[in-house]
């Protein structure tokens, strides 16, 4: 990470505009690295849907829908690299104490959204699919547009993966002082009507097998950052994460 170093506003906003830049040619980069595979991403994309067909109704559509997975597998793979970027802009003008709560904290965020996207292609797409399929089989072959299809998987699993970031969230409010554990764990009630709420509006489907699976994840991963958010205040006065120290620098 950068040393700290006191800057003004005009070199801190060049250097932000050079760290997105950096970024946007990181997602490029891998976008554009990932079209040399896209067929194998489609294909594993598709595994979830059983041996459903898939049609393109349209000239080009799958030269377009081949740009848009390479462009979601770039921001994926780059994933890590803007995480760096981001915490070399912000660490410096941070405590250390600051420094030690924020690192942990975007890591477990970056692995947890993998995790997300790991569930919604091993859980919830072929719960989704399965639903959707049986329930009008005796009407309708399922020959379905490749484009409306992969709109709807990437879709579900980037939300999955947004989704999956709430035990961080809640450890950093914890940590901070906003929210405290015991209060979060009588609010149970609400936090699943939130998180059916957040299942409906999250999921591209209107199924209810989708929404059920992403609310039951939902309320566990908020069940899983109260017990941090407790195990946290265990350790606070052994290791104190927030203190008054001053930041080291002008950031």
């Amino acid at each position: 990470m950068p040393r700290d170093v006191e800057m003004p506003l005009a070199d801190h906003l060049e250097e932000l505009r050079q760290r997105v830049l950096r970024s946007l040619i990181a997602i490029v980069l891998f976008a554009a690295f990932s079209l040399l595979f896209v067929k194998p991403l489609v294909r594993l994309l598709e595994a979830p849907a059983g041996s459903s067909r898939f049609l393109q109704v349209a000239p080009g559509e799958f030269l377009f829908v081949s740009i848009k997975v390479a462009g979601y597998a770039g921001l994926t793979a780059a994933l890590p690299y803007i995480l760096y970027q981001g915490l070399a802009f912000i660490l410096p003008g941070l405590t250390q104490s600051e420094r030690r709560l924020i690192a942990p904290a975007v890591a477990g965020s970056a692995i947890l959204f993998f995790l997300g996207l790991l569930f919604a292609w091993w859980a919830l797409l072929p719960a989704a699919l399965k639903f959707l399929i049986s329930y009008g089989a005796d009407v309708v072959e399922p020959l379905w547009s490749i484009e409306r299809y992969l709109d709807f998987t990437l879709l579900l699993m980037l939300a999955t993966g947004l989704a999956f970031q709430l035990p961080v969230l809640q450890l950093l409010l914890g940590v901070l002082g906003l929210l405290q554990w015991k209060k979060m764990l009588s609010s149970w009630r609400w936090v699943v009507v939130c998180a059916g709420l957040a299942g409906a509006v999250l999921t591209p489907s209107t199924d209810p097998i989708t929404m059920l699976l992403l609310t039951t994840a939902i309320t566990a991963l908020f069940l899983i950052g109260v017990g941090l958010v407790a195990l946290a205040d265990q350790f606070k006065e052994k290791i104190p994460l927030i203190n008054t120290d001053q930041p080291s620098s002008s950031k």
